[in-house]
């Protein structure tokens, strides 16, 4: 039976990535954007508040789904899958979209004169910091469906090993287990780490998500106890944006503990709050996971878009109006997209329900 909640939090989790990826422009750490606006303590905490947990979630939902898909699939018919729906759209997405939205960063970071065609020679040789904020060559975005292939491919190697030599592993642990599951991310999260993504942690959810909240006993607990969990991690939320964002004098190793802590109990609450709330199938739920991979493929180029016209503007507005625009202009690329079957299959997207 499909679990219609794994699905409904993957769509919200995505829908989130417009204003999150549009308040980048004002990040107090200086981390590299495609658009640089400043700073702002506001937005950085709206930033440090999803941060998180937001792709850790993502991962964690993959392993759940995996556990669902190699029930109905065999092991060649699930990597030809994560093929059409990870491998596929990044490329496309690296080749077609990115060289977009690093023409538009080179323009504004760099000062580029030249034309949009002619920065396709900057961008395929242009190799730096990978962000792209300088014109050169990135994945962008598309850092997570290359990733997830990779993770799909390794815990598909695991599982496989494990269903052989220990067929009887069973996920089902009582709730205090599940909260020490979290103990590794300290530790875990600096691990094979390109970019400020860690390999390893991505890999530890993804088989959690597989293994452990696949089993519906598990999810039954973290459902009785989820205000309980978000609170904590609501809690726990607030006390690293005020470490990380406010405070001048925080501890580097207590701030990751706390952002762990932040991480385990956002993912614990919100799958209790999503297995009981949004456990259901409608028309808007079922259009929004059809299109789920084509909105995070194109939402980052309206947004950046948007920002790069609109960049005389006072903050406020600047962060709004592209936000609310983005939404609705990404919604109609993602119908057009998906009405000719050829894009459609480019951005990984299967048949919609409309």
């Amino acid at each position: 039976m499909r679990k219609h909640y794994i699905d409904n939090l993957r769509s919200i989790a995505i829908l989130i990535l417009i204003p999150y990826h549009a308040a980048m422009a004002w990040n107090t750490w200086g981390e590299p954007n495609y658009m640089m606006f400043g700073s702002s303590r506001i937005l950085s905490s709206f930033i440090v508040f999803f941060s998180p947990f937001l792709m850790p979630l993502l991962f964690l939902l993959a392993g759940m789904s995996t556990g669902f898909a190699l029930r109905k699939r065999t092991y060649g018919q699930y990597i030809l899958e994560r093929v059409k729906r990870l491998i596929v759209p990044m490329v496309f997405g690296t080749l077609a979209l990115m060289p977009v939205l690093t023409y538009l960063a080179d323009i504004r970071n760099c000062g580029y004169e030249g034309s949009f065609f002619s920065h396709y020679s900057v961008f395929f040789t242009r190799f730096t910091d990978l962000t792209g904020a300088d014109g050169g060559f990135s994945f962008g975005q598309f850092w997570f469906l290359l990733y997830l292939f990779v993770i799909s491919l390794i815990c598909l190697g695991i599982i496989v090993l494990q269903k052989k030599f220990l067929p009887k592993v069973s996920g089902n642990a009582p709730l205090w287990c599940v909260l020490l599951l979290g103990l590794p991310l300290p530790f875990v999260g600096g691990l094979l780490e390109i970019g400020g993504k860690s390999l390893v942690e991505y890999v530890y959810v993804f088989l959690l998500g597989y293994y452990v909240f696949s089993c519906d006993d598990v999810i039954l607990k973290l459902r009785r106890y989820r205000f309980l969990l978000l609170g904590m991690g609501l809690v726990s939320s607030f006390v690293d944006i005020y470490m990380f964002v406010w405070s001048s004098g925080s501890s580097e190793t207590v701030n990751m503990i706390v952002s762990c802590l932040a991480e385990w109990f956002m993912i614990l609450g919100l799958l209790g709050m999503g297995s009981a709330l949004l456990d259901e199938k409608n028309r808007v739920s079922s259009y929004l996971a059809g299109i789920s991979f084509a909105f995070f493929s194109l939402h980052y180029i309206f947004v950046i878009a948007l920002q790069y016209l609109m960049y005389q503007m006072d903050t406020v507005i600047l962060f709004i109006l592209p936000v609310l625009l983005a939404y609705p202009l990404t919604l109609a690329a993602c119908e057009a997209f998906c009405r000719v079957p050829a894009l459609g299959f480019l951005l990984g997207v299967k048949k919609v329900q409309r």
